[in-house]
């Protein structure tokens, strides 16, 4: 197991990540440039070692119901790479390889509701299509139509 001191060494090595030290002695390390309102993505490192890495976004870690990963166990290694994906993960947002094969070269629009889903409206062959994913949830004939849809349902442009 990692020391505080060892993990303080590796985490400061991503100037992306903006210290912040908290009660008892812990520290949280905010990325500021988070494309989500997520920031913190190391969360209350403590003197004993223990803390947590934000993962909500990614499928490879165990997480708590709040995202969080416990390094307590990590190795250097396996720490670097953890937070590397998590800055990746709330940076901007890329689309993925599922919707860039459904979009194309086509412009897209994004709705996204409260629950934070997203659907697409693109303008394809004449139609207006919403899609959620790669699934095909609606078509319309115009533009007009789908965007009354889209607000019914509780969408609005993201």
């Amino acid at each position: 197991m990692l020391t505080f001191e060892e993990k303080l060494v590796i985490i400061e090595t991503f100037p992306e990540l903006e210290r912040v030290n908290v009660s008892l002695g812990r520290i949280n390390f905010q990325f500021n440039e988070s494309a989500f309102d997520k920031k913190n993505v190391v969360y209350h490192l403590h003197p004993n070692g223990n803390g947590f890495v934000y993962g909500g976004k990614l499928d490879t870690y165990k997480t708590d119901n709040k995202g969080m990963v416990n390094i307590r166990d990590f190795s250097a290694e396996d720490l670097r790479q953890l937070i590397k994906e998590s800055i990746n993960s709330l940076s901007a947002v890329e689309k993925p390889v599922e919707e860039a094969a459904i979009i194309g070269d086509l412009e897209e629009e994004r709705w996204e509701n409260k629950e934070k889903e997203t659907l697409l409206l693109i303008n394809e062959d004449e139609a207006w299509n919403i899609y959620f994913g790669l699934n095909l949830e609606e078509t319309f004939s115009t533009r007009e139509e789908a965007e009354i849809f889209l607000v019914e349902e509780g969408f609005r442009r993201s």
